[in-house]
């Protein structure tokens, strides 16, 4: 007799959504950027093979489905299933396959502001999760004023309040003065006082330099991780913030945000002159009424674009010409009241002793963190930064 043997067919997904999938490729989408191999190229697109490795990890480690129902599934079934969750991830919106690539003719895939949102929006959630907070307002000042948001204590109104009524304080000055409900005066009405909340614009500094991935240890995933985070932040919580990003290394650029999760780090210095000029610039642009410089790096100022247009690069030790001419970019950031909060992941001493030089001339602050503490450290600042406004 002839036997046959059926396999299990598979005509679903096993109930897994989209964002079931990007959450499990979250970190993929992160830390590949879908980058070639050796992370020579600032912008490069993944390959589809890159994405179904990367699907296809996910579901042999069980957190999208029963691993049990998964090892029953022939190499063909899998395959069919991996090319169903594409389809769906392409159907939602958060990747998109903008054709062939014409040397190697492999299928290129692009995330899309989609994903990226979803991925800053997650990274925010784990990083608040951690911190124990659930919810956050604006950017308190040691200002009050009267507003529509109360946080404050009661006062007499005057002429200019908003009209933010407190009714109880109201109506019992009035009755203590031996006033009827219907005899309310002037110096009745009281009004709540609210915190003045300012607006703020950043230029976030990321440092692409070569030693961000250095020493089997990449620095750089979290970086992009915490400004995806910090973009979310400032969109869905403080609308009336502004955040733009700066990539330096032998020079600099300005990086749009939906390009964020796709860079890399490459064979480059740190040229932290570049970056302040560049960031100076997008800050003159905005009117805001506090202006900063978040820097996140691992090293200290190793490059500078002399007036020639040419890179000058010394990677060795402090190099005095670097230092002097970076300093000085300090002291223009200062004199234009815009704030420096510098995010170290290293500790070696050149480093140090730079940084230690910055927030005395701009009055910042200088942050020890590891890619474990960066998130939380950098958005506790962010939520937490109490100044007066600028006038």
């Amino acid at each position: 007799m002839r036997w046959i043997r059926y396999g299990q067919f598979v005509e679903d997904d096993f109930g897994i959504s989209s964002e079931d999938l990007m959450r499990a490729l979250s970190e993929f989408f992160l830390q590949s950027g879908f980058h070639d191999p050796y992370g020579w190229y600032n912008y490069a697109d993944g390959t589809m093979e890159m994405l179904r490795e990367a699907i296809r990890q996910a579901l042999e480690s069980g957190e999208m489905m029963d691993l049990d129902e998964f090892f029953k599934l022939s190499p063909e079934q899998i395959d069919a299933l991996i090319d169903r969750l594409i389809e769906k991830l392409k159907k939602d919106g958060y990747v998109t396959q903008p054709g062939n690539d014409r040397d190697s003719g492999e299928i290129r895939v692009d995330t899309t502001d989609k994903a990226l949102d979803f991925l800053g929006f997650k990274t925010l959630k784990d990083l608040l999760g951690s911190l124990g907070r659930a919810s956050f307002g604006a950017h308190d000042t040691r200002e009050m004023s009267t507003g529509i948001e109360s946080s404050g204590s009661s006062k007499p109104y005057e002429f200019g309040d908003t009209l933010n009524i407190d009714v109880n304080e109201t109506l019992g000055h009035a009755l203590r003065r031996g006033a009827q409900i219907d005899g309310l005066d002037y110096e009745d009405i009281h009004v709540h006082q609210s915190e003045y909340q300012s607006s703020c614009a950043t230029v976030l500094m990321l440092d692409c330099s070569h030693s961000m991935i250095l020493y089997g240890e990449d620095r750089f995933t979290p970086a992009k991780r915490v400004a995806l985070a910090l973009a979310h932040l400032i969109r869905t919580q403080y609308p009336g913030d502004s955040l733009r990003c700066v990539l330096f290394h032998d020079t600099a650029e300005e990086l749009r945000m939906s390009d964020l999760a796709r860079v890399q780090v490459g064979p480059y210095h740190t040229n932290t002159r570049d970056g302040l000029i560049l960031a100076q610039r997008l800050l003159q642009q905005e009117k805001k009424d506090m202006k900063q410089i978040i820097m996140i790096t691992d090293g200290k100022p190793s490059a500078l674009t002399l007036e020639n247009g040419e890179v000058y690069k010394n990677p060795f030790g402090l190099d005095p010409l670097v230092i002097a001419r970076t300093l000085d970019e300090v002291g223009r950031c200062k004199r234009q009241g815009i704030l420096i909060n510098t995010f170290m992941l290293a500790q070696d001493w050149a480093l140090i002793d730079f940084v230690k030089k910055v927030t005395e001339l701009c009055r910042g602050k200088a942050y020890f963190t590891s890619t474990q503490s960066l998130g939380q450290y950098l958005l506790m600042d962010y939520m937490n930064r109490k100044t007066r406004t600028v006038h």
